[in-house]
């Protein structure tokens, strides 16, 4: 596994299709600051609840200045069916798909006994600079709240 991308490193790119097969390249997005959150799995009660808080949270995040990107190695046909029954319609949900957790990978998080990537957040500034990194315990939503000030702080 290649190690977990370190606070002032730069953030590995990458391009991939959201839950309506709209590509989304992250230094497109450079002027913006970036929230990649890494669920491991679509379908399950912990990774709903951490994309359900990007997505209620969705006008803080764009008055800090920023855009959240959900993250997991579902396909975008299963990503589409999950945000629908999520109610989920402004927050991207990226299929780190094919290549298998190909982005996970570049970012030091995917548990290749798993084949799924940890639970982590990064936030990417404006410049495509990692300034926060933190990995969750699998059973445990990241907390929105230290998530939204340590984006302030960014």
């Amino acid at each position: 596994m290649e190690p977990v991308i370190d606070v002032g490193s730069a953030a590995p790119d990458f391009t991939l299709k959201d839950q309506n097969e709209q590509e989304v390249t992250l230094s497109a997005l450079r002027g913006k600051k970036v929230i990649l959150s890494f669920h491991p799995l679509a379908w399950t009660r912990v990774c709903a609840i951490q994309m359900q808080d990007l997505e209620k949270h969705r006008e803080e995040i764009e008055r800090l200045g920023a855009v959240a990107l959900g993250l997991s190695v579902d396909s975008v046909p299963c990503k589409k069916a999950w945000a629908e029954s999520l109610g989920i319609q402004h927050t991207p949900l990226l299929a780190d798909f094919w290549p298998h957790g190909g982005v996970a990978q570049a970012y030091g998080i995917f548990r290749e006994k798993n084949g799924f990537s940890e639970r982590a957040v990064f936030i990417v500034d404006a410049e495509g600079i990692v300034r926060f990194k933190k990995i969750y315990p699998m059973r445990e939503a990241p907390d929105i709240q230290e998530i939204l000030a340590a984006l302030a702080e960014v």
